[in-house]
């Protein structure tokens, strides 16, 4: 069958040519744009370098390649800990990478991640980070207590259930006696991994990830599916199938057929202390965590670099040279670092480093789209009222968050931010049909997706803007976490070192500040250890240990 782009777009969305297709003809134009990262751009990474021996050299302390959470939190660490020179190089105009967001429409609002739990105290960086932007604060008993109106108002979730939403996300309507049990069942599995300890009373799920156990029934956990793991349980409830596979696509881009059994659990089990008690609350904005991103670029003045592809990263003993490619202005630099940190996900780091190649291939990624509806007025909607997420059962996509949910306007303008994993088996295949997508016709899929929840939502349309994550998310495939090739990206090469989330195998914003910081407390002990000890500035462990308090 040779496909149209429409028919493309309707099997982009899981959904039937007629719909996607027809459904729009003689209504009003909806105006819809696309925007996000320049593939032409990225793909020049491929091409033939040229020869610029001759062009002068500028010169920095640590050169980071990449202006995502990670790049970010790496610089914002050596600066902390004092070192002034460093550079940022991002190749979008905006740094933030997943983490971005826009600031046109009525609010802020996310184009990517758009929450972050409160993380544990022991992760002593991340908790400074956030009592930095006044986010967390010391409560009379010394541990982190969040501003109220960060934390996720109520009402926080809901779910659309045949035309109609109910609160929450499980479908209590639709569940049978069986359903029930078996979901007691699944919460008993989870409870006992939530006590689990091993040897050295780590656990066997947290954040950061380097935290938790490698005990080897966790690596068995990583050595099948998801579906192979609740088969086995003999957990078969569509409905909570469902449920699990929801937060697989969630958080990973995957189903329960691609999801590692390990990163099925870790899901539930990561953000719970202890058994029954409720996951770790949410922080959220409106630009999501782009209001984090906001943050550390205040902090980064005159260290940070948008709109500049690195084109190659070449070590030598003494130093690091990179070749950057300024594509508004044509012109080319050379830069000497005396270290540099690779912030880019791995497919990236083969292109920079041509050595690392065979082992970036063990690393896949899911495509995702993500759309900002910008709304004049609130669709209808029955049941349950507007939340903070909202789901649809059964759907294609993963639902909206509404933009202005943290502000209290319950009524009026609003925005919507919307988002659909392609969770195909291959990647490159959702990836490719994810190139062919055009606005007009994403945005037809998009209302046949809200037909029922919100038959009024057309009528309410002012705009719609589009994004295209060719490489959003790491797939925790079985193998991946306790894989050689994952541990072994971590390592520095000489004077690079490297810091990216998917070098954890979950995309989550905990992980990409955890290698952040890693990779910078790299270079800060190797520059402590240098034969004319501490240059000027420099920290010693007590005087980053005093810094860490807010």
């Amino acid at each position: 069958m040779t496909l149209t782009r429409r028919q493309a777009v309707a099997l982009l969305l899981g959904l039937p040519f007629a719909s996607a297709g027809c459904a729009r003809r003689g209504r009003r134009p909806i105006p819809a744009q696309l925007l996000g990262g320049s593939m032409a751009l990225g793909h020049r990474l491929k091409q033939p370098l040229p020869d610029l021996r001759e062009l002068a050299v500028r010169s920095t302390e640590v050169a980071i390649v990449g202006g995502g959470m990670a790049g970010l939190s790496a610089a914002w660490w050596l600066r902390r800990q004092g070192v002034g020179e460093l550079q940022v190089f991002e190749l979008e105009g905006q740094l933030g990478g997943t983490s971005s967001y826009g600031l046109t429409g009525v609010v802020p609002h996310p184009w990517g991640a758009h929450y972050l739990p409160m993380p544990r105290a022991e992760h002593e960086s991340l908790c400074a980070l956030l009592a930095e932007m006044g986010t967390l604060s010391r409560a009379p008993d010394g541990s982190w207590q969040a501003r109220e109106n960060e934390l996720v108002r109520e009402p926080e979730e809901r779910l659309c259930v045949c035309g109609e939403f109910v609160e929450g996300l499980i479908p209590g309507a639709l569940l049978t006696t069986d359903d029930r049990v078996q979901w007691s069942r699944f919460d008993a599995e989870l409870a006992r991994w939530v006590r689990f300890r091993d040897a050295a009373g780590r656990r066997a799920f947290t954040l950061p990830l380097d935290q938790g156990s490698d005990a080897p029934e966790l690596q068995e956990l990583d050595r099948i599916t998801a579906r192979e793991w609740l088969t086995r349980h003999r957990l078969t409830s569509p409905r909570l199938l469902w449920w699990l596979e929801y937060g697989c696509r969630d958080d990973y881009g995957c189903t329960l057929d691609t999801t590692s059994a390990w990163a099925l659990l870790f899901y539930h089990a990561a953000r719970v202390t202890q058994p029954g008690e409720e996951s770790a609350p949410f922080l959220t904005w409106p630009e999501g965590n782009g209001r984090i991103v906001r943050h550390l670029e205040s902090q980064l003045t005159g260290a940070l670099t948008a709109g500049a592809l690195v084109l190659s990263v070449t070590p030598s003993e003494q130093y690091v040279e990179l070749l950057v490619y300024h594509p508004r202005t044509d012109r080319y630099e050379r830069w000497r670092a005396a270290h540099a940190i690779l912030a880019v996900p791995q497919f990236i780091v083969a292109r920079l480093l041509p050595g690392e190649r065979a082992r970036a291939s063990a690393f896949s990624y899911s495509p995702w789209l993500v759309a900002n509806l910008h709304l004049h007025r609130r669709p209808a909607s029955r049941g349950y009222p507007m939340a903070w997420d909202n789901v649809i059962y059964g759907g294609s996509s993963l639902g909206y968050v509404v933009a202005t949910h943290q502000t209290l306007r319950d009524d009026g303008p609003t925005i919507w931010t919307y988002y659909q994993p392609l969770t195909d088996a291959e990647p490159r295949a959702a990836r490719a049909r994810l190139a062919v997508a055009e606005p007009k016709t994403t945005v037809a899929a998009l209302l046949h997706e809200f037909r029922e929840a919100h038959p009024d939502l057309e009528s309410c349309l002012e705009r719609v803007e589009l994004w295209h994550w060719g490489h959003a998310m790491i797939r925790p495939v079985p193998g991946m976490i306790f894989g050689p090739e994952r541990r072994a990206a971590a390592k520095p090469v000489g004077r690079v070192h490297f810091a990216h989330t998917d070098l954890s195998g979950v995309a989550l914003l905990d992980e990409a500040h955890a290698h952040g910081v890693r990779a910078a407390s790299e270079i800060l002990a190797l520059r402590r250890g240098s034969p004319e000890g501490p240059r000027a500035g420099q920290l010693t462990n007590r005087d980053s240990a005093e810094r860490m308090r807010p």
